[in-house]
């Protein structure tokens, strides 16, 4: 069902501070929909929740809230502190976005790091959901949305390169998301549900990944951590195996600042991917060329889901153009089956 307009609704969103979060309470609030933000970082969201209100039309309410969406007493808390700010009995849509990385290696990396990832993805979506069906249901007209990911369609970012905690999180939201539409539809026909599934979109999320488990920034890292970090980095090529401990620090700072500007959306623009398909009344919002293209290997080739070479062969020539413009360095790090799809370099005529 679409929805023809956000003006006049109160919407929740979490992860509300920075990247996509902070975007979708900025464009809400644009298009006159009052936004109750929440973010474990409250000097964040207390910027998100100011800078909104001041560009949004008259009558619309910001607000921002300190929460830890893996603690159920604080979603709680935030429910309430939201209703008595906003003078309401119930929400209009809740946006579930918060998310951190971590614990890509169930093998290697701590059962703690593992756990709080998990708990933020996972739990933190499902303490939402506890917390504020009962206010969507009361709307009479109330939308659901779960942030998934590309990885709860593919579990990995690639050769070498696990993502369990994170993997494993966002593929429950997507399958709690899905089992969740035809319960809604029998049981609580007033609302209804989506679910999110964003590719490469530049965010904070590395830094706030750092935050939340409590480690250093990459300036500030001890010389046995950088250490680590100089092994991972050489052998995905990307610094020299003499390397110092300094130079070990600044490349992981610029490796940081370029996935985020390089990414194939920004924040802005995935969020307003986002609000187009609610409003087109989507079930499944699938943000950015990289999510529909893995979507559809993965649906047509399950088998070969983790055969990188198979799932990858035939690349469409869009992407392979992307490659191709790469830096000769950057194209090096390709795997080779890549590299043996990209056009051959044209040769100079003589004149």
């Amino acid at each position: 069902m679409a929805m023809d307009s956000f003006s006049g609704k109160l919407a929740v969103v979490t992860g509300g501070g920075s990247g996509m979060g902070r975007e979708l309470v900025r464009q809400l609030a644009a298009q006159g929909c009052s936004v109750a933000a929440c973010d474990v970082n409250p000097d964040s969201v207390a910027v998100t929740a100011a800078t909104a209100w001041a560009a949004a039309p008259r009558g619309v309410a910001v607000t921002g809230h300190a929460c830890d969406v893996s603690d159920e007493s604080q979603v709680l808390r935030f429910r309430d502190e939201l209703l008595e700010q906003h003078a309401s009995d119930h929400v209009d849509l809740v946006f579930s976005n918060a998310g951190i990385g971590g614990g890509g290696s169930f093998v290697k990396d701590s059962r703690q790091e593992w756990e709080r990832t998990f708990a933020v993805d996972w739990q933190g979506v499902y303490f939402c959901a506890r917390t504020f069906l009962p206010l969507l249901i009361a709307s009479g007209d109330g939308l659901l949305v779960n942030t998934s990911s590309l990885n709860g369609l593919w579990a990995t970012l690639g050769p070498g390169v696990p993502n369990n905690a994170y993997s494993t999180a966002k593929f429950a939201v997507r399958g709690f998301t899905e089992a969740l539409i035809e319960d809604l539809r029998t049981n609580a026909p007033q609302v209804r549900v989506a679910v999110v599934l964003p590719g490469s979109v530049g965010t904070d999320i590395i830094a706030n990944t750092r935050r939340a488990h409590g480690m250093a920034d990459p300036e500030d890292l001890s010389d046995e951590k950088a250490e680590e970090a100089r092994n991972a980095l050489v052998k995905a090529k990307l610094i020299a195996a003499d390397a110092s401990l300094a130079e070990v620090r600044k490349t992981i700072v610029r490796l940081e600042a370029e996935m985020k500007d390089n990414a194939q959306l920004s924040a802005a623009e995935a969020a307003g991917i986002i609000l187009d398909g609610v409003r087109a009344g989507a079930w499944r919002i699938l943000v950015g060329k990289d999510a529909a293209f893995v979507d559809e290997r993965v649906r047509s080739r399950p088998e070969s889901a983790y055969d990188y070479a198979e799932l990858f062969k035939d690349l469409p020539p869009d992407l392979l153009e992307g490659a191709n413009d790469l830096p000769d360095e950057d194209k090096d790090r390709l795997p080779e089956w890549v590299k043996d799809q990209l056009p051959a370099a044209e040769t100079p005529r003589a004149d």
